[in-house]
């Protein structure tokens, strides 16, 4: 289908969905011309249209040169020809026989149907290379006319002025879907058209049916969204997540068949999790979606997560593969060695955000240029005869483990916003597979989470809850020692943050008292994690703030050990903090259960607390479920931490500090800002950095943490400020001179650590402050947890006669300008009696 349009300015991307789009030549032309016809002039540079990605270009019958022809395949040349029912007009169709041919019709009437048959058999035109598509001009489409077209084999030019902008139709605009079911003819009786559903490159992911509703509702959301036989309306993907972005729809050759191609999100198109109807899919395209699987959630040491996060290893692989392929013999080692360098290839592109359908668009846009590079090689890979040449050595890969550095007053812009960057969350992909977690723990309560913890903890429990009094295991005298001291010193630091018995009073007029006062949040749900760390000091954190807040009822939620016991000292805790339910549950299904309720779990007004990102997208999803009605502490992510360093600091202090978030994750990320570092107390740091590093159980996680952590050089003090700001840390640390005075400058961070002697660690711990903080730049807008977070201020108002009569008149005007009389009437009836 062919739509004519002349608004540039107008989203072409809903024509580009169902059909070609033909422009006038402008300079307003997008700059992709991919899926478009553009009308030029003989004189215009036609070749650099095509060059671009045109399908065709369109030339006028009287401005086609034999030259034109000759340069131009018949495949992307279309000619427009003025109808007129005269011989003239039979021999200029005899002679355009092989091309696309755009009849321009001043006037049409519906013999000029029969007429153009006669000349079309009369000709013998060969009309597998033939297309006839009729330009209407100002005509008035209707479906009826577009349908006996297409049933005379003739295509039809589709103004934009005509075609609707949403997915109902009018007496002047057809929608969409109904210029593409009037193409279409189907033999069920039904009434609904076979629809094939592929991916991007082509590999069918299963076959549905459409409707002219699901086809209206389709195209205009951009959206998969199908007829069901059974369900009706159907949009892909709306409950587990697995939604698709239709990219572009094509008929059959024969009419009866619809194509949709797609981006399939989430687990994939088959309701058995599957990314196809008949499996998980084969081949290179198979090999992409794993590498993105792998990209957002590799196994602890997986190969592929490790070529991501090393860039030198990936360079020397697709290097190494490369010259194994040139030197390969035989048909078998040829093909060995091809998938070899297609895997690390597609392995890069992968690290970089390129999609297979990403190559494959440059490599049709290749097809499509009409002129030609010679395709010799760059003179530094061509090997003389006469030259004794060796093959380049592979660079061994760097086992030092080190920073990358930037000085930030020489980097572009671009490049300056990209260090902002961290490390990119999949958060489409994660909460397509948290959703269905959610609903059949929202369905089916303890069963479905005993059933998740066999699953995912490999632990078989017999009731996912343990209530008080608590069973505490018996701990070392110094864990018992170090745990009290720690919770003395965070319970004296949030005790003093709130005073409950305060009561905020002012009287705004006289006679008018305003009133504030506080009350605790009556259920809170507290996560604490316990996948590759024990994190007893979480349950710290969340449960004292908690405990002083004053909650009724304090639901502590940590997955079981592998042999089904819960940590001692997260059982210690809960014993101190009063908690009325331990859960022994980890993962999306402990933040179901504590935001729904199950048999045993009571429900929560609030969850609170850190975890992996399928915890936080659970999170966010209850969050945003007004069944549930439930809120949360914050988003976050992956750890981080941002050290300021001076030329003065010490290499050793700001390494242990860095390190000390490093071995959180491999997504975690630490940044050092230097300001005025010299040559050599940077080389200190690096060496530093690699030497403790290397000594470190976790070393294998910072290895991969380091490779998307940098240091930024600066030449001042304001400058590095600015950026801390600006990327707003979960920790920040002032390895610097004079530190106090740095604090005043310092508008977004999670928590502060203040001049050498204060180390990360010590928030993280036993200090006082709170160590649950936001994270990925959530510190611009939400505070850390403390013991505000576990209340809410309640307002009142006490107005005496004096008071009503002073106010009255202001609030019965405001009503009548919003026109509320009923809101006029509650102040009227009191003042009658007053004045």
């Amino acid at each position: 289908m062919l739509f004519s349009c002349s608004n540039l300015s107008l989203d072409l991307t809903s024509f580009f969905i169902v059909g070609e789009v033909l422009l006038t030549n402008s300079p307003n032309l997008p700059h992709s011309l991919r899926n478009t016809w553009i009308k030029i002039t003989e004189e215009d540079d036609y070749i650099s249209f095509l060059d671009r990605g045109a399908e065709r270009i369109v030339l006028k019958n009287s401005d086609i040169a034999t030259s034109i022809r000759n340069q131009i395949p018949n495949n992307r040349l279309a000619i427009t020809v003025n109808f007129c029912q005269n011989k003239e007009f039979y021999n200029i169709i005899k002679d355009l026989n092989g091309f696309t041919i755009i009849l321009s019709f001043d006037v049409f009437n519906l013999d000029d149907i029969g007429f153009l048959k006669e000349v079309i058999s009369q000709n013998l035109m060969d009309l597998e290379k033939t297309n006839f598509i009729l330009d209407l001009k100002d005509a008035k489409l209707t479906y009826e006319l577009i349908k006996q077209l297409k049933e005379n084999k003739l295509e039809i030019m589709i103004p934009e002025s005509q075609v609707s902008k949403t997915a109902e139709s009018s007496d002047d605009c057809l929608t969409l879907g109904e210029i593409v079911t009037a193409s279409l003819k189907t033999d069920r009786t039904d009434g609904l058209y076979t629809t094939v559903v592929t991916d991007e490159s082509g590999v069918a992911l299963g076959l549905v049916y459409s409707s002219l509703k699901s086809l209206n509702e389709s195209i205009y959301s951009r959206q998969g969204i199908y007829q069901s036989r059974n369900r009706g309306l159907w949009h892909k993907g709306l409950t587990s997540g697995a939604t698709q972005d239709l990219l572009k729809l094509n008929l059959d050759c024969d009419g009866d068949a619809i194509k949709f191609t797609v981006t399939q999100h989430g687990s994939g198109f088959c309701h058995l999790n599957t990314r196809t109807c008949w499996g998980q899919g084969y081949g290179i395209t198979h090999l992409s979606q794993v590498l993105r699987d792998r990209m957002s959630n590799s196994p602890e040491g997986s190969y592929t997560k490790r070529l991501f996060n090393d860039r030198d290893l990936l360079k020397s692989k697709i290097i190494e593969e490369a010259h194994e392929l040139c030197d390969a013999t035989s048909k078998e080692d040829v093909a060995w060695e091809a998938a070899d360098l297609i895997y690390f290839a597609l392995a890069r592109c992968t690290a970089e955000g390129v999609s297979l359908s990403d190559i494959e668009k440059h490599l049709d846009l290749r097809s499509k240029k009409i002129t030609r590079r010679p395709g010799n090689a760059k003179p530094q890979f061509i090997k003389k005869a006469e030259e004794n040449v060796e093959v380049p050595t592979i660079p061994l890969i760097k086992e030092e483990i080190e920073m990358c550095v930037y000085d930030f007053n020489i980097l572009q812009s671009d490049e300056k916003k990209r260090l902002l960057e961290r490390p990119i969350m999949k958060t489409e992909e994660v909460f397509g597979k948290v959703k269905p977690i959610l609903d059949d723990v929202k369905k089916n309560g303890d069963k479905s989470l005993l059933a998740f913890t066999e699953k995912f903890d490999q632990v078989k429990l017999d009731s996912p809850v343990v209530l008080p009094p608590f069973n505490v295991p018996q701990l070392k005298p110094n864990v018992k020692k170090a745990i009290d001291v720690a919770f003395s010193n965070i319970l004296k630091f949030h005790s003093s943050q709130l005073d409950m018995s305060a009561v905020l009073k002012v009287e705004t007029m006289p006679g008018i008292v305003c009133s504030r006062f506080v009350r605790p949040i009556e259920s809170v749900g507290l996560y604490v994690p316990g996948g590759s760390a024990v994190l007893p000091s979480t349950a710290l954190m969340l449960g004292i703030p908690a405990m002083v807040a004053g909650c009724k009822n304090i639901v502590i939620a940590t997955p079981p050990r592998k042999d089904g016991t819960l940590c001692p000292e997260v059982v210690y805790v809960a014993e101190k903090v009063g908690a009325s339910v331990i859960l022994v549950a980890g993962g999306a299904q402990a933040i179901g259960a504590m935001a729904y309720g199950t048999e045993t779990v009571p429900k929560v007004d609030k969850i609170c607390g850190p975890g992996n990102q399928f915890v936080t997208a659970a999170k966010m999803i209850v969050q945003n479920d007004t069944s549930a009605m439930v809120s949360i502490d914050m988003p976050a992510g992956p750890s981080e931490l941002l050290v300021i360093a001076d030329d003065n600091c010490n290499p050793a202090y700001v390494v242990s500090d860095l390190l000390s978030q490093a071995e959180h994750g491999p997504d975690s990320q630490v940044i050092l800002l230097g300001v005025n570092l010299s040559k050599s107390r940077l080389a200190a740091i690096q060496k530093e950095l690699d030497k403790q590093a290397k000594a470190l159980e976790r070393c294998e996680i910072i290895r991969k943490s380091i490779a998307h952590s940098h240091i930024i050089l600066f030449n001042s003090k304001k400058m590095a400020m600015d950026f801390s700001n600006t990327y707003a840390p979960e920790h920040l640390i002032l390895h610097v001179d004079d530190a106090e005075s740095w604090v005043k400058d310092v508008f977004n961070a999670g928590s502060v650590f203040v001049g050498k002697w204060a180390p990360e660690s010590c928030g993280d711990y036993a200090s006082g402050t709170n160590h649950t903080l936001p994270t990925y730049g959530y510190a611009k807008i939400y505070s850390g947890v403390n013991t505000n977070t576990f209340v809410k201020h309640i307002t009142s108002q006490t107005l005496t006669k004096e008071g009503l009569s002073n106010i009255a008149d202001t609030v019965m005007d405001l009503a009548e300008i919003e026109g509320l009389g009923a809101h006029r009437n509650a102040v009227a009836v009191r003042v009658k009696d007053l004045r």
